[in-house]
């Protein structure tokens, strides 16, 4: 009998450890997104780039994101890749918008008067809903809608995190 009970016991544990395992690796996955900032883009004017979103998922060839539901983003991380040592000061303005290969676009994440020095920023995020639909598709696109304070003086390349966290569908 207790030979039984501790079976029981033992296997009950290792299926919840399944399930909590299976919602540790599922429930935040990134999305990554680079953007360069030309040399020539003026100051005072929104400008708008476009990107395929990657997540670890893809690199690996494959999308397990139809075992997951409601989608929510869960932070936003713009930062200057290059040049070395290059801030966010020139930035005046950000909108970060995803879609589901360039259909049903929302806005994700921003951030308005940015005075930052700093090389990285977290931007205000806009929770309006679940992203179910675009996360689960097979082409995530980034667009970026950015405007400067003053014009840079060298090419600047950003990368976009978005962080998303999900719960397991069942």
């Amino acid at each position: 009998m207790k030979n039984i009970f501790l079976t029981a016991i033992i296997g009950s544990a290792a299926l919840v450890s399944c399930g909590t395992v299976q919602s540790l690796v599922q429930n935040t996955f990134p999305y990554t997104a680079n953007v360069l900032i030309s040399t020539g883009v003026p100051a005072d004017k929104e400008v708008s780039s476009t990107a395929t979103a990657s997540n670890v998922q893809t690199w690996f060839g494959g999308n397990n994101n139809a075992k997951i539901k409601d989608v929510r983003l869960a932070d936003a991380k713009i930062s200057v890749v290059s040049p070395a040592g290059g801030n966010l000061s020139a930035l005046k303005t950000i909108k970060v918008y995803i879609s589901s290969n360039g259909t049903g676009e929302k806005l994700v994440a921003s951030r308005s008067n940015i005075s930052s020095n700093s090389s990285s920023l977290n931007l205000d995020l806009n929770n309006n809903g679940f992203l179910d639909e675009v996360v689960k598709s097979n082409g995530v696109t980034v667009r970026t809608v950015y405007e400067l304070k003053n014009q840079t003086s060298s090419d600047m390349n950003l990368k976009i995190a978005l962080n998303f966290s999900s719960i397991p569908a069942n």
